[in-house]
């Protein structure tokens, strides 16, 4: 894509189930406190949370001048797609984006609610993907054994990626995604599926991925001392506070949740005091 073609409004997307909206709601506070002044489109992926439970995020996007566009997806779109308890119909959403969300939306940001952005994304938004269907983050440090692991299980030579963070070309995506790809790799390979929507993404789309940094864009807050001593001792404390832009809790161990041990979990702690000072809620 063209810089010239590039918009001004920063269009961002998530996909959820109503458990995690306040994590949602902490994710705009971060994003509105470091990104003053940007004018956002929030695109919200589901397959069925009650307005109720929507009218906070609503009221927060509101109030921030954000644009808040939920959209319920089809269940007809999966009739035949393979899902069980373990892989629901939502683990396909995001590298479905390119045929659920608006013709008109040519590019989005898809965050996991599980991020803080703690400095702009601009810089991110308006990266070019040089003809990729997608921008993403390979985890570094602590888990380059497991990213031989999972390319030897997938059958991929390229790292591992993250889907947390993706940004993604959908124009390319209208063109290239196809829903039968997807449930047919699933239908094959569901034995071997670790962490499905990002084992697809790596099986079926790894050379269409342009790697971004994950110091900068997907830091994976488990493993500040990986990151401390692969740069010499250069990504330390400060230099994440100025120039990291999102954190990634992945995991099973949250920040919102008692004993989380990890050092990023007191600013995690500090931006749910914001948000729930800000916007009188419970979380």
């Amino acid at each position: 894509m063209e810089r010239s073609a590039l918009v001004d409004t920063i269009s961002l997307l998530t996909t959820l189930d109503q458990n995690y909206l306040p994590q949602l709601q902490v994710l705009l506070t971060s994003l509105s406190l470091n990104n003053p002044g940007e004018s956002i489109c929030l695109y919200l992926l589901h397959s069925g949370i009650p307005e109720q439970r929507l009218a906070a995020v609503y009221r927060q996007c509101q109030a921030l001048g954000y644009a808040a566009v939920p959209l319920r997806v089809d269940d007809g779109l999966f009739a035949h797609a393979p899902t069980t308890r373990q892989y629901p119909k939502e683990m396909y959403y995001r590298l479905l984006a390119p045929l659920l969300l608006p013709d008109q939306v040519r590019r989005v940001l898809y965050l996991d609610p599980d991020t803080l952005v703690i400095n702009p994304i601009r810089p991110l938004w308006e990266r070019e993907l040089n003809g990729n269907l997608f921008g993403a983050a390979a985890h570094t440090g602590k888990t380059e054994l497991a990213n031989s692991v999972n390319q030897l299980r997938l059958g991929t030579e390229r790292d591992y990626y993250n889907s947390g963070v993706l940004l993604m070309d959908l124009e390319a995506g209208r063109r290239e995604i196809r829903p039968q790809a997807l449930f047919r790799y699933v239908e094959e390979h569901r034995k071997e599926l670790l962490l499905p929507d990002q084992d697809m993404l790596n099986a079926l789309y790894s050379q269409r991925i342009l790697p971004l940094e994950d110091v900068l864009w997907n830091y994976d807050a488990r493993n500040y001392s990986s990151y401390l001593l692969r740069s010499g001792g250069i990504c330390n404390l400060q230099w994440v506070m100025e120039h990291t832009a999102i954190l990634h809790f992945c995991g099973k161990a949250k920040p919102w949740k008692s004993k989380y041990a990890h050092r990023f979990g007191i600013l995690y702690r500090h931006y749910i005091q914001l948000t729930k000072r800000a916007w009188d809620i419970d979380l």
